[in-house]
């Protein structure tokens, strides 16, 4: 849960810092200007969404994946109430770097807690277990098309979408250590008895 609310603290960090979001973030923005809905509903609508692409992929969702749907589209609405949107550019690109670390680490968390995959990671990840694609060409498709579609709806495209598209791989695999849960023990393999 704290990886859910770290990660819809950072979206709204990203938002508030008007440098552009990441990219699903593009999306919801561009729908919640046409929609009329909080980015966080577009967030729990997309989320959604993109499960019900899961079924003819035969991805299974975790309690994690639940709880990543329904939650972080809500903190991130309430981390948008809370946040200043500030004009001076120092403090939005320090906005910008907090939003982008804490995702990092909100990823790190709720990967390592192995309650589920989030929505968006499910589907890169049936991709490519059901057609001849790589990860890599599967979660770049993805990412291209989410921002393609946003930004034809209005949604902020900046310096922080390229920004974050570049370090959060790496700056994510550096804080996996950090929320990583021990996998469980194999059961001990018992002797035939006598």
């Amino acid at each position: 849960m704290v990886g859910l609310h770290l990660y819809g603290a950072g979206c709204a960090l990203l938002m508030a810092a008007h440098l552009g979001s990441m990219p699903w973030d593009v999306l919801h923005q561009g729908l919640a200007r046409i929609t009329g809905l909080s980015v966080g509903a577009c967030m729990i609508l997309v989320g959604a969404a993109v499960m019900l692409l899961w079924i003819p992929l035969r991805q299974r969702p975790g309690v994690g994946t639940l709880s990543n749907v329904l939650l972080v589209g809500v903190w991130t609405d309430l981390w948008l109430r809370w946040l200043p949107e500030p004009e001076a550019l120092p403090v939005r690109c320090l906005m910008l770097a907090l939003g982008i670390l804490a995702i990092a680490g909100a990823t790190a968390l709720y990967i390592g807690a192995r309650l589920g995959p989030g929505p968006r990671d499910g589907l890169m990840v049936g991709l490519t277990e059901r057609l001849p694609v790589s990860l890599r060409v599967a979660r770049t498709v993805i990412e291209v098309a989410v921002v393609a579609a946003g930004v034809l709806l209005g949604g902020t495209l900046g310096v922080g979408t390229v920004l974050f598209a570049v370090v959060i791989g790496p700056l994510t695999q550096v804080l996996m250590p950090l929320g990583a849960v021990p996998a469980p023990a194999p059961a001990p393999e018992r002797s035939p008895a006598p």
